[in-house]
């Protein structure tokens, strides 16, 4: 991986340096993607992008990954507090439980988090399949996100099975900021948001997202697959700042903050 170009905060203590064509540990990436340790919360979001704008490939962001965005998108999860998804992409890509991984412990420990991330899903309908491990065996417990105008049988039936669910909305649906702030409430700071993109679109349409890091993918897909950001749009576009950029095998790997 290669730094491609300085940019305004690559001289940040937690900056990557040029490291030739070397692969970046996962201990320079951390130090590199660690969260802003003056914020009292913080939502990323991490995606992935083709050339043409797709943010995923036949439903799933797998066909257009690479090792080195598994990388970062492992360190990224390592350095969270919880991962927040929609639940249409839980079903999409098979979400199971956030694993503890050696590598990111001493480092959690000292930030005084647990041995992984909460993995919270934001969902209306509670359409869920709480038989998955997701539910019944996750290392950390797995959070729901949904309105107080959901379905009534489904909350009690989520609450039966021993998942915690939190109303974050009047409605059936959840309320992006609110979402945060009950995270948060509860300790969760630092967020990560992997999608998908109805749910990046309203953290978008919110103006609750802080960062985005996004691969862009040197494939293309044509199709009409969706962008990575789905859903209303802003009257006035959200202004972010490059942060770092990064290269390794055709791949950019980008990290824009909200200006």
């Amino acid at each position: 991986m290669r730094q491609l170009f300085p940019v305004t905060d690559m001289t940040a203590p937690n900056a990557l340096v040029n490291g030739g064509d070397r692969e970046w540990s996962l201990d320079e990436l951390a130090d590199s993607y660690a969260y802003p340790a003056d914020a009292e919360v913080w939502l990323r979001a991490n995606m992935v992008s083709s050339l043409d704008g797709a943010g995923q490939h036949e439903g799933r962001s797998q066909p257009l990954s690479s090792d080195t965005d598994m990388r970062i998108f492992g360190t990224l999860r390592g350095l969270a507090d919880v991962v927040i998804v929609g639940a249409e992409t839980v079903r999409l890509e098979g979400y199971r439980p956030a694993r503890a991984r050696e590598v990111f412990a001493e480092r959690r420990a000292a930030a005084g988090q647990g041995p992984a991330p909460a993995i919270a899903i934001v969902t209306a309908s509670l359409d869920l399949d709480l038989t998955l491990p997701l539910f019944t065996s996750p290392l950390v417990p797995t959070l729901v996100l949904t309105g107080a105008g959901a379905p009534a049988d489904r909350i009690a039936a989520a609450r039966d099975a021993g998942v915690e669910v939190l109303l974050a909305g009047d409605g059936a649906g959840v309320d992006p900021a609110r979402a945060v702030a009950l995270l948060a409430e509860r300790g969760l700071r630092r967020q990560l948001t992997e999608g998908g993109p109805r749910l990046l679109g309203q953290f978008t349409a919110a103006e609750a997202l802080d960062e985005l890091c996004l691969t862009l993918s040197p494939t293309m897909t044509a199709g009409d697959a969706q962008r990575i950001a789905h859903g209303p749009s802003l009257a006035v576009p959200t202004r972010f700042g490059l942060a770092s950029l990064l290269e390794q095998d055709g791949f950019l790997f980008s990290r824009y903050r909200r200006i």
